[in-house]
């Protein structure tokens, strides 16, 4: 199966879209460490008074909510690589759109918080190898089926 490549013109067009949808992953990401959290608090305080009264209900609510956080979570990726396009971290909200030029792939690189993809990287380097988008990029264009 050949893996979709994008233009920098049809990655810039989904980019609301998938903005949306990395938000909707982060923000639940940030519910689980906060429940996370919460019951990390509730286990320490069980240790060190030797055992508390729980609020099982509220317990098992909570537990809940983070179980279906998770399969939230889970979908959204799933959205968003069924398009073709990579998600490379929640924490910074990093996206790569594989890109073909002049017969290598590269990725075209976006975090959140930027109004457009304005770097890429090669497939090997990562988010540290970032470079500015240059003319060679721009130009590429969708060869025909």
């Amino acid at each position: 199966m050949s893996q979709r490549t994008f233009t920098l013109q049809e990655a810039q067009v989904l980019l609301p879209v998938l903005k949306s949808l990395l938000k909707q992953a982060i923000d639940g990401k940030k519910l689980i460490e906060t429940i996370d959290a919460e019951f990390q608090e509730l286990a320490q305080r069980i240790f060190l008074s030797g055992g508390l009264l729980v609020e099982i209900g509220k317990a098992a609510r909570r537990r809940a909510e983070r179980e279906k956080t998770v399969q939230r979570i889970k979908d959204v990726v799933a959205e968003i690589d069924a398009t073709g396009v990579q998600v490379k971290d929640l924490d910074m909200g990093l996206l790569d759109f594989p890109c073909n030029v002049e017969g290598r792939t590269i990725l075209l690189c976006w975090k959140m918080g930027e109004e457009k993809i304005t770097h890429w990287h090669g497939l090997e380097e990562g988010y540290a190898g970032r470079k500015p988008i240059d003319e060679t990029i721009t130009k590429v264009k969708k060869k025909p089926n």
